[in-house]
């Protein structure tokens, strides 16, 4: 087995430990007709709680459902999947954050300051994500296997490392993120934005 392979099956070992993830991903698939994934900072924070000792949710504020319907460009249309979600996720301990990928240019420049161009798709969203760990996402098909879409690899996320994947994050919003997970993971090494 080689070492990417070590990993993914790690990680979805550590995924299949947590009872509120798995949850989770039992019902994402009924969310919508669209492919989703669960990604980002919720699957990174649970891998380095589990390396680090420390408990399941430590640190989740929020656990991010991403799908991409180019179809319907509403916020209607996000909203109502939003609407679902709330009343499908509401017993879990975190809030879920459900975002369509295929929207992310109409209302990024306005919070973040930096115009992007449409995505084509839900694996090119996540391969902008500020963090080599963090462009991550996972989903449980149909047939009960794994989905896993690390456009960078998994070496980055069990090596505890924060390394800024420039493709959209600017520096100011990389270092803060960076800040913020080491106060709350100081074994974490942080790669300067300069490296």
């Amino acid at each position: 087995m080689s070492e990417a392979e070590e990993l993914r099956e790690r990680l979805i070992g550590i995924i299949e430990r947590n009872d509120c993830l798995l949850s989770l991903f039992e019902r994402s698939g009924t969310l919508s007709p669209h492919p989703y994934y669960l990604g980002a900072g919720c699957l990174v924070q649970t891998v380095w709680n589990e390396l680090t000792g420390k408990p399941p949710l430590y640190g989740i504020s929020d656990m991010d459902i991403v799908y991409f319907d180019n179809t319907d460009l509403s916020y209607e249309a996000e909203n109502e999947i939003v609407e679902r979600g709330q009343r499908l996720f509401a017993e879990l301990p975190v809030p879920v954050d459900i975002k369509n990928q295929a929207r992310v240019h109409l209302w990024y420049p306005g919070r973040f300051g930096v115009r992007l161009a449409p995505y084509a798709s839900l694996e090119n969203a996540i391969d902008s994500w500020p963090t080599t760990a963090s462009s991550l996402g996972a989903r449980k098909e149909r047939d009960g296997g794994w989905r896993i879409y690390a456009p960078f690899g998994l070496e980055d996320l069990f090596r505890l490392i924060v390394r800024p994947n420039k493709t959209l994050v600017t520096e100011s919003a990389y270092c803060a993120k960076a800040v913020k997970w080491k106060s709350r993971w100081p074994e974490l090494t942080v790669i300067p934005w300069e490296a």
